[in-house]
């Protein structure tokens, strides 16, 4: 019952309402078989029976809105969805079940932490024993079968255990009439932020918004540094479902066998690109700084050559080059001086090599290629110039064992990532034609509203996993501003399609292991270019710790017109919230009792005394940080649609029966298999099922 028309509302007591319902239930049924005991007609015992039971059936209801509320304080129902049940819409978002926080909850949450309703909200005696049983009884031979029954979580079980969701039941069960929650879509191109500490449901809720994105058909991108294999399976039995799997792309550094294959670095807008996404995983504070820097301006030579030459760069070929630049250097050379040299240029340099006297040679050339230093000196004296060239030529003329230590943070990286079966994801062969797993990029993807799902396996190798995430991560960015610019069907020869730009949902897990200064312009201009980001990490120093800048952190925090918060760890984290809701007046009763002796002889009282009820009001915020902190698994508080506090839960999973699910990765690789395709012209395709 909702006693809005009083100041306090009562829902911690016995619920009364029941006595009144029997007696007038009772009543009613005299009416109805013996209307001579109430000295009434029939026909007015008749009325007076209908009378009489809908009064029972509204105090009967009031009276159980009580004991659900009572009883939702100790164990909230189950709430299951299998996956095919997920609402999906395309207009709105599906977030779970909850309501919206008002000042009522705030004044409910706050009569539960009084002393004189612990009885209402903790569990009964009976319970207690019961749990106390269950370690008393395990290892009892007789009694260890009862102890497994009590331990039961069913139905049948009188006293089951709390579901181990840990945290605060009443912050939900404050509203017993919870509905669906739902999100409007046009709120996701202000971007999503979600914050919760390890194994609070984070996971639970991507999987919830990646199912409905699947199946709206947008292009989506996951990234999971973790690499869940459980997350992967849910994201291939989702684009199963939804007849999707033709798009699906899975790229995992932990299942080399049947991940695609991605070059970080072949795509580009801007050239200075491929130096970038190379070095950003090295240190940038202090000293080291500068050998960073050292380390963009040789790979950027690097990459500038490669592509001047024609080829498509890749991290091999970085690699390579930076331990020997000599054979890109005479590769260049011969290309630029055919073009721009005179002729008999060749037979010039070939003099000129013959010629070459150690003795003469500077010393950190002495022991260099003859032909690499008649080269250099024939572009020299000729007066012939090419900013490539002449960048290679600087390289070229350091002082090697220098050179060395200037690289040496560089290098340990590029060959952890040209090791192994990782190199063949990260630096593909585009012309080996034995190997099935297909080579995909950003923009091919966009094209074909693809599902990516990328899988960095962080826990093995978080070296390796933090530079392939942040190099495409940053590719992406760079496609974003491409779309921004020129559309998604700009370079198509044949597309003569109208240009629409397609909904991108990109979910980042561990968001912190994956941004850099580039994410910026991401979160504050890419939704023009169609993209919607949903962010997951646990704390917002994670954030502040990878970008170094306080400022920084808050320019980006600034961009995330959505938060969802489940339970969090860190104080700061918390007040990311609570310093954005609202204050709410709370009402407290309070017992005033007092005697006052009568100062009159001559009267007959001695005293007179006072009890009375006095309301007090107190200002306080809607939600605050411990209560934020004591959020059970699950559950969640989320400002939405511009600063409405919400509370969330979101529903349990329950995926034994989902044929979809793929049991091994086995299952994985022979479905993989039987979809990749290749096709010269794969953007047809595109336009066919867009």
């Amino acid at each position: 019952m909702r006693h809005h028309r009083y100041p306090i509302e009562a829902l911690l007591r016995p619920p009364i309402e029941l006595w009144s319902a029997v007696t007038a239930g009772g009543v009613g049924l005299v009416a109805v078989f013996a209307p001579g005991f109430l000295m009434m007609a029939p026909k007015l015992g008749y009325g007076l029976a209908v009378l009489l039971f809908l009064l029972a059936f509204k105090r009967a209801r009031e009276a159980w809105y009580v004991i659900r509320y009572q009883r939702n304080l100790r164990r909230l129902p189950r709430y299951r969805l299998t996956a095919d049940k997920i609402p999906v819409s395309d207009t709105k978002l599906f977030l779970g079940k909850g309501f919206r926080w008002r000042q009522q909850h705030t004044q409910r949450l706050r009569d539960t932490q009084r002393p004189w309703a612990r009885k209402y909200v903790e569990p009964g005696p009976v319970y207690r024993w019961a749990r106390r049983m269950e370690v008393a009884w395990e290892k009892t031979f007789v009694l260890r079968h009862v102890a497994q029954w009590l331990a039961k979580d069913a139905r049948w079980n009188p006293v089951p255990p709390l579901p181990p969701v840990g945290g605060k039941i009443a912050l939900h069960a404050v509203e017993p009439d919870e509905t669906e929650v739902w999100m409007p879509l046009a709120e996701r191109v202000g971007h999503t932020l979600v914050l919760g500490t390890t194994r609070v449901g984070k996971t639970r809720l991507a999987e919830i918004l990646i199912t409905q994105d699947i199946r709206r058909g947008d292009v989506v991108i996951v990234f999971d540094p973790k690499g869940d294999a459980d997350l992967m399976k849910r994201i291939v039995a989702e684009a199963h479902r939804a007849g999707r799997q033709s798009a699906l792309h899975l790229f995992h550094l932990g299942y080399p066998e049947i991940s695609s294959r991605y070059n970080p670095v072949g795509h580009f807008s801007r050239i200075t690109e491929i130096a970038t996404r190379t070095t950003n995983p090295l240190p940038s504070q202090g000293n080291s700084a500068a050998f960073r820097e050292f380390a963009w301006r040789f790979t950027n030579i690097i990459g500038r050559a490669v592509v001047a030459l024609g080829r498509r760069p890749d991290y091999r070929q970085i690699t390579r080059y930076i331990n020997n630049i000599e054979p890109l250097l005479v590769e260049y050379y011969r290309h630029w001086l055919a073009e721009a040299a005179p002729k008999g240029w060749e037979r010039e340099v070939m003099e000129r090599a013959a010629n070459v006297n150690d003795k003469n040679l500077p010393f950190e050339l002495k022991g260099r290629s003859h032909e690499v230093i008649a080269l250099v000196q024939y572009a020299k004296e000729n007066g012939l110039y090419d900013a490539v060239a002449d960048g290679l030529r600087s390289a070229f003329e350091y002082d090697k064992k220098y050179f060395d230590k200037l690289v040496a943070s560089l290098l340990p990286l590029m060959e952890k990532l040209i090791s192994g079966k990782v190199a063949e994801l990260l630096a593909p062969d585009y012309e080996d034609t034995r190997d099935p797993r297909p080579i995909f990029d950003w923009m091919q993807v966009i094209r074909r509203k693809g599902i990516v799902y990328v899988g960095l396996d962080a826990l093995s190798d978080l070296a390796v996993s933090s530079a392939v995430g942040n190099a495409m991560f940053a590719d992406l960015v760079s496609v974003a501003g491409h779309i921004y610019k020129h559309g998604v069907e700009a370079g198509l020869p044949d597309g003569g399609r109208p240009a629409t730009l397609p909904v991108i949902s990109l979910h980042a897990d561990e968001f912190n292991e994956l941004i850099g200064d580039e994410f910026v312009p991401l979160v504050n201009k890419a939704g023009g270019a169609g993209f919607q980001v949903t962010a997951y990490t646990q704390t917002w120093s994670d954030i502040e710790a990878r970008i170094g800048n306080h400022a920084k952190a808050g320019q980006i925090a600034g961009n995330f017109n959505t938060l969802i918060m489940l339970r969090v760890k860190e104080l700061a984290t918390a007040e990311m919230l609570t310093s954005q809701v609202d204050s709410v007046e709370v009402h407290s009763k309070m017992l005033v009792s007092g005697v006052t002796d009568a100062s009159d002889p001559t009267l007959e009282v001695d005293f007179t005394s006072r009890n009375e009820d006095r309301i007090t009001v107190t200002e306080t915020s809607m939600i605050t940080p411990p209560d934020v902190m004591a959020l059970p698994k699950g559950q969640a508080f989320a400002l939405l649609e511009g600063g409405h506090l919400w509370k969330i839960r979101m529903p349990l999973p329950d995926a034994s029966h989902d044929p979809h699910i793929p049991e091994n990765l086995a299952q994985i690789a022979e479905a993989m298999a039987r979809k990749y395709t290749t096709a010269e012209h794969w953007w047809r395709e595109g336009n066919r099922n867009g």
